[in-house]
């Protein structure tokens, strides 16, 4: 009898939803509506072109692993910038379809994401997203990301690997790390007058103008490229936000040791003493000059 039963249920159950006569065409209706919809949905919240660009250093053993998370329906283009590594990180990157820009030798962290931003801008990224390819961020959220800088939220967007220390110690994040990071955030947030989580995220989104306001090419090739980044985009009146962004902590995602990191810290203590000279006008400084400032680009030229 039970097998009967079973039988009959597996007879008369729907394969698709079954909708009575005056929801059906309801149904209909919407469906006819959905090309409206959709066009006043992009002349709110105009798309642009969305570009990832991925500073890669011999990423050959996760490049694969941060594409797969990644929503290709977010990203048009992904432009991964190889530093001169050894190993297959170019030919895999051809392989899966990226934009590759190969450097005969190895320009440092800063040297690698002033080519990433260059090609982005020059591609036509309305939105750009710099994302690490050896997996350490989540690239789930990218769209994320992108959604708060075409709302018209935030200009700039960073990746938080911070929410709790409970989470970000048991994500692999050495102490010592984690306690510099820590000490550094809080003083650029009273420094620079920001709330942020972190600051010394890898996973950042800019809208265009941003790039092509702050003059990021004076910048370091060194890490501290980054602090500087986000010194300029304050000075210059950019809204910051940031989401938390989950992070893996595994021998082959990038970081850098103890001594680096002291130099980096040193470094970033001495862009927030240029911030303040600069806006005291104590002292100018070239990072500080817009590049859509024709006066400014002269003062720049000078001051080199």
């Amino acid at each position: 009898m039970q097998t009967s039963l079973e039988n009959t249920e597996s007879k008369t159950t729907p394969s698709s939803p079954v909708m009575a006569p005056d929801s059906a065409e309801s149904m209909s209706q919407f469906h006819n509506l959905e090309p409206l919809l959709e066009e006043i949905e992009r002349s709110c919240f105009p798309q642009g072109k969305t570009i990832v660009v991925m500073p890669a250093y011999n990423a050959a053993t996760t490049l694969v692993k941060t594409l797969t998370d990644l929503p290709a329906e977010v990203v048009d283009e992904i432009i991964l910038v190889d530093d001169g590594s050894t190993d297959g990180t170019v030919d895999l990157a051809l392989r899966h379809g990226l934009t590759v820009v190969k450097h005969k030798e190895n320009r440092g962290y800063g040297g690698n994401q002033k080519t990433c931003y260059q090609y982005a801008l020059e591609h036509g990224a309305e939105y750009i997203v710099m994302l690490h390819p050896d997996y350490q961020y989540d690239s789930r959220v990218v769209g994320i990301a992108i959604q708060l800088l075409r709302l018209g939220i935030c200009d700039i967007v960073l990746g938080s690997r911070i929410r709790t220390r409970q989470e970000a110690l048991a994500g692999g994040m050495p102490a010592w790390k984690y306690l510099a990071n820590r000490l550094l955030t809080i003083t650029e947030n009273i420094a620079l007058g920001q709330n942020l989580g972190d600051f010394h995220s890898g996973f950042r989104a800019y809208r265009r103008e941003v790039l092509e306001t702050i003059p990021f090419e004076q910048n370091s090739d060194d890490f501290v490229f980054d602090s500087q980044l986000l010194a300029q985009s304050v000075y210059f009146q950019f809204r910051v936000g940031d989401i938390p962004v989950p992070v893996r902590y595994f021998p082959e995602a990038s970081s850098i040791n103890f001594k680096r990191c002291m130099k980096y810290g040193m470094g970033t203590l001495a862009v927030l003493a240029r911030f303040w000279a600069q806006k005291l006008r104590v002292r100018p400084s070239k990072i500080f000059f817009s590049k859509k400032n024709d006066h400014d680009a002269e003062n720049r030229v000078q001051l080199q």
